[in-house]
């Protein structure tokens, strides 16, 4: 079986995983070094975004179903440079994400219809070190995430509609947190940074002003890997593990 490098050493890869996120652009910055590893090891990965990210654009002055085509579309864009073509946008309101039964609903058929190994997901705490990696929409996104994965996607009693419909019960085994405030694994991303930093170039709307972006994020990955141990020179992504089957 195919492995990545953490700091506790070779893991193997799952075969499938479902990453969830708030807004188009989250999974690139919070996990695109370890989606672009896991789909180079073989690893077949889905994404659910809540929103289409149809708020979140303040210096832009186009209208908001515009900004949303715009938007799906530079992360169907960013997915495809990271191996990943099965995206799922719900349509919640950017900016007024709230854990609803309805948000867990979606989530959860998107579960049962990806039948993952492991969810990749964002904290439902805060990150005070980092406020803006703890955006209301992400903490929404984050808890009702966690409820999908338990007890939700797995219980059949919950949302039978999507049972009746064919989409069975999955049970989730292993989530990872991104942005936590106390993460316990580290991925080691040296050799995918690019690829990160390419899929982050194609939401030009949110990245094409930004001159330190490459600058920015190596940062971030360089402080998980000496926080991890890693040797000086490699970055890693930072993540809870909740074990959850």
């Amino acid at each position: 079986m195919s492995e990545i490098q953490t700091d506790g050493g070779p893991r193997p890869v799952p075969e499938r995983a479902l990453v969830v996120c708030a807004h188009p652009d989250d999974v690139d910055f919070g996990a695109g070094g370890t989606v672009a590893a896991l789909t180079a090891a073989g690893t077949t990965v889905s994404y659910c975004l809540a929103t289409s990210g149809e708020a979140g654009s303040d210096h832009l002055t186009i209208a908001a179903e515009e900004l949303r085509l715009l938007r799906e579309a530079e992360q169907t864009a960013a997915a495809r440079r990271l191996g990943v073509d099965d995206l799922t946008f719900l349509g919640f309101p950017d900016g007024r994400l709230e854990p609803t039964v309805a948000l867990r609903g979606g989530i959860t058929a998107a579960i049962r219809r990806s039948r993952p190994d492991l969810v990749i997901c964002q904290s439902p705490e805060r990150l005070l070190e980092r406020i803006f990696a703890s955006h209301p929409d992400h903490l929404a996104a984050g808890e009702a995430t966690l409820c999908a994965v338990y007890p939700d996607s797995r219980n059949p009693r919950s949302f039978p509609e999507q049972v009746a419909g064919g989409l069975a019960p999955h049970t989730v085994p292993e989530v990872w947190l991104m942005a936590h405030p106390e993460p316990d694994l580290r991925i080691d991303v040296t050799d995918t940074f690019a690829r990160k930093i390419d899929a982050l170039r194609a939401h030009e709307s949110q990245t094409g002003h930004r001159d330190d972006l490459e600058s920015m994020v190596r940062g971030w990955l360089a402080a998980g890997a000496a926080a991890g141990g890693f040797p000086e020179g490699r970055l890693a992504e930072s993540f809870k593990v909740i074990t959850t089957g």
